[in-house]
């Protein structure tokens, strides 16, 4: 027999009794009774609960629950990244393993879109790729002639994640002996806000002016830093977000929109500023007790009856004085003597922890996760099998190649595009249909952007797996190439026919068949060869 709750039964009477004195209301009940039920699928939506009652957070738009945070958020996330080792940790896997020594370009031009041959294409993407390393190569593409187009990468990045934002400027600027005239200036995310710095509104958002449909219009830009030291004479500057003619992109926006119509980026270490900060100063502490401990040495008792008996006025004032200015201060070791009538009850304080290691593991994977960063990528420890640093190298290479595609997308190639369209205008390069048709510009500004390798844990093992993955047809020597240092199968396949060439000139043997060449000839045993004795036979 099935047992109901008192209140299940008690209410199951109440409605029928409900139900024959008043039908309508009985009827009511039951819709309302099944409304509630339905509003019961999630219990995190529940205000009835113990643990969610007092939860109630505001539910704000994209830029209202980041605009009173912002400032706060990037102010803590330089400073961690200065002075935190481990999200300086994080930021700088991130810079090295995206950009590393930086994203080369690869034309690669729609040949059939365009109507050339293979031959035509090779010829031109090669005359490309010499106008470009002309400009990218030279510090005269950095605004400031400090960096290269790659240190620009790096520097880009580094600002976005510590920052949350970065503005690259693409002003033109006449250089000696340099026939560009395009350069990136990068703006950081401080100087871009609303003039006098007042509040948002409808249309301006964190000095991001955008139009009737979201779009950016125009960037308000102050021609100081708000943390300069001398602030006085501070002014904005609106620049254009493209331009009213020939549509060219004036400004670049690099942040991750995390949410639709969010204006201003967080930075990267925003979920976890907080335990970074506790993490940090309880590191602190363990190695303050470390110290502290490694340096007691011994702590001197006196008897008061010994003291007051063996010491005179002055000897007695000496010691008390030295006791009491002890300001806890120890360098390697030190007697301490306690005033009379003092004791210790240990002099050992338990350091080092031997449960702060596995603690502190814990915080590191649960800030790991937030930052996509597997335990052993953030702690640059593999400790662990073959097959656990593996998945872990792959799981970190699928979010660093996925950052590797945003930058290539929002910074490099937008990029690029204005580098060709200066080369084109200025005659450098010849691109029928470039500016009056852009399906051609289209297929003349296509590009691939290659950065450094994962590198191997296993050579052997990857390698082999690679050839196998040629061999199926499921990939390519050129893919193959690029996965494992970045660099294309071209280049290697030219350095490697000039190789081949020197070492056949000088009587070498190829690669991979080392002293083929040179070994000694084969001795042909003759044909009349006794099978009995194995001597030759007359």
């Amino acid at each position: 027999m099935k047992i109901q709750p008192l209140s299940h039964a008690l209410g199951n009477a109440l409605d029928r009794a409900i139900g024959v004195v008043a039908p309508k209301i009985a009827a009511r009940r039951m819709q309302a009774r099944g409304l509630m039920a339905m509003a019961d699928g999630y219990h995190g939506g529940r205000m009835d609960r113990s643990a969610l009652r007092n939860w109630r957070p505001g539910a704000g738009s994209a830029n209202s629950d980041t605009t009173f945070d912002r400032a706060d958020l990037r102010a803590r996330s330089r400073d961690l990244a200065r002075n935190n080792p481990t999200a300086c940790a994080a930021i700088n896997a991130n810079v090295t393993s995206v950009i590393g020594t930086g994203l080369s370009m690869r034309p690669r031009i729609d040949a059939t879109t365009l109507g050339l041959t293979e031959e035509q294409a090779d010829a031109i993407e090669a005359e490309i790729d010499r106008e470009w390393r002309l400009w990218a190569h030279s510090q005269d593409c950095d605004a400031a002639r400090t960096l290269d187009f790659y240190g620009l990468q790096a520097q880009a990045f580094r600002g976005m994640l510590e920052s949350g934002d970065i503005f690259p400027m693409l002003p033109s600027i006449q250089r000696p002996g340099s026939p560009y005239t395009l350069a990136v200036q990068l703006i950081e995310a401080d100087r871009v806000s609303n003039p006098g710095r007042t509040a948002d509104s409808d249309s301006i958002v964190g000095g991001v002016e955008f139009d009737t449909y979201g779009a950016p219009k125009q960037y308000h830009i102050s021609n100081k830093h708000p943390g300069d030291l001398r602030q006085a004479g501070m002014t904005w500057t609106a620049y254009p977000a493209f331009g009213a003619k020939t549509g060219r992109r004036n400004v670049l926006h690099l942040f991750e929109q995390l949410r639709p119509g969010q204006a201003r980026g967080v930075p990267f270490l925003s979920p976890v500023i907080e335990p970074l900060r506790q993490l940090g100063t309880y590191t602190d502490a363990e190695l303050q007790a470390a110290v502290i401990s490694g340096a007691f040495s011994v702590f001197i008792k006196m008897d008061p009856d010994a003291f007051d008996n063996l010491f005179e006025s002055d000897a007695k004032e000496s010691i008390i004085n030295g006791a009491s200015k002890w300001d806890g201060s120890i360098a390697n070791g030190k007697a301490v003597n306690l005033l009379p009538g003092e004791e210790i009850s240990s002099a050992n304080p338990g350091r080092p922890n031997s449960e702060f290691d596995p603690f502190v593991a814990s915080i590191f994977k649960q800030i790991g996760m937030a930052l996509e960063l597997p335990f052993e990528v953030l702690t640059m420890s593999f400790a662990s099998s073959y097959s656990a640093a593996r998945a872990a190298l792959l799981i970190a290479w699928r979010v660093f190649f996925k950052r590797r595609t945003f930058i290539a997308s929002r910074f490099c190639q937008p990029i690029y595009e204005e580098f060709l369209a200066e080369a084109v205008a200025m005659g450098r390069l010849s691109m029928p249909g470039f500016f009056a048709d852009p399906i051609a510009r289209q297929a003349w500004s296509g590009a691939e952007w290659a950065g450094d390798g994962p590198g191997s844990i296993d050579p052997q093992k990857e390698v082999g797996a690679a050839e196998k993955r040629v061999t199926l047809g499921i990939s390519t020597l050129d893919r193959e190439s690029i996965a494992f240092d970045g660099v294309d199968w071209e280049t290697k396949h030219r350095q490697q026919t000039k190789e081949l060439k020197a070492r056949r000139a000088a009587g070498m043997s190829d690669p991979g068949s080392a002293g083929a060449m040179n070994a000694p000839p084969q001795q042909h045993e003759p044909d009349n060869i006794d099978p009995a004795t194995g001597l030759p036979v007359d």
